[in-house]
């Protein structure tokens, strides 16, 4: 499948849009999504992390979390890298003046905590499990050995850093852009964890109508809104759990 990027002029504004071949796939796809690998023995050709991890040696612990139990703090020293074996963690950011800014939401085969491994001495932000949360806990010194040993899993780290950082460009372009009725459309399908495995996670992990906002940058009146707007129109079903549909995307694709 040929892949390609290009820009579209939308008044004075550009705008990226990843373009695919249409063969039962999405015509277009917004969200860094990727098409599925083959499958060979009825295993999909990808890296398993959470295999590798088990089956190596890597000297690691495992943590188990309940819902809205803090796992680090902002401030506190940072010497850890953490991998998401099931669960979802909200990560924050709160400033001086006590405001606090939601910036990403994790879940199962992402890691997070990694900034220790470019020099950062103390942790940026707070995470929070979401759900009930298990999490492989790495010293940062551990990393550092496995990634210089082990090829397939630093390939595997590299590939997803540079996706992370790809993810916080484009999440910088919607602030940027984008209405906040299409940001939350974005955001609710990245929880939905659309583009990252064969079949998503359609029920989203509990999260509230603040916790929207504060991902969106906008009110939880606006949130409120919007999210009523999407079930009308049966782009989720929204009834204490959120379930996102595939029709979510025509409100990021199209204006």
């Amino acid at each position: 499948m040929t892949v390609l990027f290009c820009t579209v002029p939308r008044g004075n504004l550009l705008v990226g849009w990843r373009l695919l071949r249409s063969d039962g796939v999405e015509n277009m796809r917004r969200l860094n999504m990727k098409p599925s690998k083959h499958k060979k023995n009825g295993k999909t050709g990808s890296f398993d992390a959470q295999a590798f991890l088990d089956t190596t040696g890597v000297a690691r612990k495992v943590a188990d979390f309940r819902r809205g139990e803090p796992i680090y703090s902002q401030g506190e020293a940072a010497d850890s890298v953490m991998y998401v074996q099931k669960g979802g963690v909200k990560f924050s950011v709160v400033n001086g003046s006590g405001k606090e800014a939601v910036v990403a939401m994790f879940g199962p085969s992402d890691f997070f905590g990694e900034g220790c491994m470019a020099g950062q001495t103390i942790r940026m932000g707070t995470a929070t499990a979401v759900t009930p949360t298990t999490l492989l806990v790495i010293e940062k010194k551990e990393l550092l050995r496995v990634l210089h040993a082990e090829h397939e899993l630093s390939d595997h780290f590299i590939s997803y850093m540079l996706a992370r950082n790809i993810r916080v460009e484009e999440d910088l372009i919607d602030q940027l852009f984008n209405s906040s009725e299409r940001r939350l459309a974005r955001t609710l399908l990245l929880l939905a964890r659309y583009g990252k495995q064969d079949q998503p996670d359609r029920i989203l992990p509990k999260v509230s109508q603040e916790t929207l906002a504060s991902m969106v940058g906008t009110t939880r009146s606006r949130v409120n809104f919007f999210m009523n707007k999407f079930r009308k129109l049966g782009f989720i079903e929204y009834n204490g759990k959120i379930k996102v549909n595939k029709s979510l995307l025509t409100v990021v694709l199209h204006e």
